[in-house]
């Protein structure tokens, strides 16, 4: 008999370089957003070959500021994915426009292009594209369909990712990214903004430092010390710190590992599972670079010997976490008393939230700790 492991679903890839790496900043007494953060902005941006890296306190942070540099207001709709985290509806919300939910690809689990397509009005103002779980949307078919509407890419899963040459986060508008501790890399918490585009770039910085004109390192070390930021926009307090920046910078090199690793074990997992015939397992299309931040499987009730839900729970008592993917945002009951949505509007976003299965795939999980995994999934 197996030895019952203890398998966590996620787990950071921090070690004693991170903690070395808050020395710097811990003993010069610059703990907020400053040196660190520049440096880790100027890193991501050469990675991501983008103009812009602008750095925040987390992803959903990053997406609203995109959204308020853009001037999306009331009156106006946001295309969103109807399977995404809350957040990609609150920040919509947050800017008094309404969303337009819109069904996925239960092959990719991102945006239906055709669903798109019906979606777009007269008052769409810009397309949020996740890339879910790792897996970029199909930008340029997306692109096609209204050139002129903004497509913002919610990239907070998707660091690494690559839709032909481009990285996640380099092709639209602009990109919004998360260092959330569930992320392939992280800084606790914390975002990115990246974008070619230099007004909103500079919209960005300011709207992100409650308005401010310069930042406190222009102001501290710039040549006029007495010089005050002028606060021409309403902004908001969404700056990363110096100890997060120092974080990020570590994390940031050993990305191209990380993304390795997760890739080799996806390959695997797919290797050895992708007989159970009740089991649908992810891939790539080809001309696609995954990052597997997750990796989300899907349940097929009607031939499973067991429902998804049961699933789950023996997995737990063989000490393997596992979640859902996400949330069909249409079914949230906030959602349902402010829009009237009911569970039927967007199916294949409502039947992956009750058939999908994440299982554990990170950067701390041993030869061994696949091994169980796989041995438990075909024991079902």
């Amino acid at each position: 008999m197996d030895e019952k492991r203890n398998i966590a679903l996620f787990a950071p890839a921090t070690d004693v370089q991170e903690w070395e790496a808050l020395r710097e900043p811990l003993l010069n007494g610059h703990l907020i957003s400053g040196a660190r953060v520049e440096a880790f902005e100027r890193e991501f941006a050469r990675k991501h070959r983008v103009r812009y890296a602008i750095a925040t306190n987390n992803g959903t942070s990053s997406l609203h500021l995109i959204l308020v540099a853009l001037g999306i207001q009331e009156g106006d709709e946001v295309i969103i994915s109807a399977f995404s985290w809350v957040s990609a509806i609150n920040v919509v919300l947050y800017c008094g426009a309404t969303p337009v939910l819109v069904d996925i690809n239960p092959d990719t689990f991102n945006l239906d292009i055709q669903e798109v397509a019906n979606q777009i009005g007269k008052r769409t103002k810009a397309i949020i594209v996740s890339h879910s779980f790792g897996l970029c949307a199909n930008l340029q078919a997306i692109a096609a369909l209204a050139p002129e509407i903004p497509i913002i890419e919610d990239a907070t899963c998707a660091i690494g990712s690559q839709y032909g040459y481009n990285y996640a986060g380099s092709i639209g508008v602009a990109g919004a990214f998360s260092f959330h501790s569930r992320q392939i890399i992280t800084t606790g918490d914390g975002g990115m903004v990246t974008t070619n585009d230099e007004q909103i770039a500079e919209k960005i910085m300011a709207l992100r430092n409650h308005g401010a004109s310069l930042s406190a390192a222009q102001q501290k070390l710039g040549p006029k010390p007495y010089l005050a930021p002028s606060f021409n926009l309403l902004g908001f307090d969404y700056l990363l710190s110096d100890l997060q920046g120092a974080i990020g910078l570590i994390q940031l090199q050993k990305l191209d590992d990380l993304l390795s690793f997760r890739q080799y074990w996806a390959e695997y997992y797919y290797q050895q599972l992708k007989d159970l015939p009740w089991l649908k397992l992810p891939r790539a299309p080809e001309g696609y670079t995954h990052s597997w931040q997750k990796y989300v499987c899907c349940i097929n009730e009607e031939i499973s010997p067991l429902s998804r839900n049961q699933i789950m729970e023996f997995l737990q008592v063989q000490g393997i976490s596992t979640r859902p993917a996400n949330l069909a945002i249409h079914t949230l009951t906030y959602n349902q008393i402010r829009f009237g949505f009911e569970e039927a509007d967007y199916p294949t976003a409502r039947d992956c939230a009750l058939k999908s299965l994440t299982i554990p795939l990170h950067n701390r999980m041993s030869s061994a700790d696949f091994e169980y995994v796989v041995k438990k999934l075909q024991q079902i």
